[in-house]
């Protein structure tokens, strides 16, 4: 496990930024879809870092939570990786809800990255191999970020 604190919205960013260079060019294709499952309270920087996260894959349009639309997909060119799925899961109330918005088929794929924000609230829909990164308010702009 990995911990570290950011000191602003641009610091977050600049770490998921990293994070997803690093994800997208080091990390080995698998049978299913790379998931990264982000948890945290309200305003801990879950949406800033998705955000951050994009752009290191490259993702050109402005990146907005999905939380009404549940999920948005965008094509990226990253090694294996073809799309990315940026899913915001605080308005859903039980696992079963995720396979009603196509969570299962964009699982399925290889060549998918899929980062969920409020991943807790799908916990039995996700898959067991994940990477899991929490969000910890430690002041009014300051977060720890821990990885796993």
């Amino acid at each position: 496990m990995s911990v570290l604190v950011t000191k602003s919205a641009e610091e977050t960013k600049a770490v998921a930024r990293e994070f997803a260079r690093a994800i997208a060019s080091e990390f080995p294709k698998g049978k299913a879809a790379t998931v990264i499952a982000l948890s945290g309270p309200l305003g801990a920087g879950k949406t800033t870092f998705a955000q951050g996260f994009a752009e290191g894959l490259g993702v050109k349009e402005k990146v907005k939570s999905p939380t009404f639309i549940l999920m948005r997909e965008h094509r990226i060119e990253r090694r294996h990786f073809t799309r990315f799925y940026h899913l915001d899961c605080y308005r859903l109330e039980r696992s079963k809800e995720a396979a009603a918005i196509g969570l299962l088929e964009v699982l399925a794929h290889p060549e998918n990255l899929v980062l969920i924000e409020w991943a807790e609230k799908i916990k039995g829909a996700l898959p067991h191999k994940k990477i899991i990164v929490k969000f910890f308010h430690v002041g009014e702009h300051s977060r720890k970020i821990s990885f796993s």
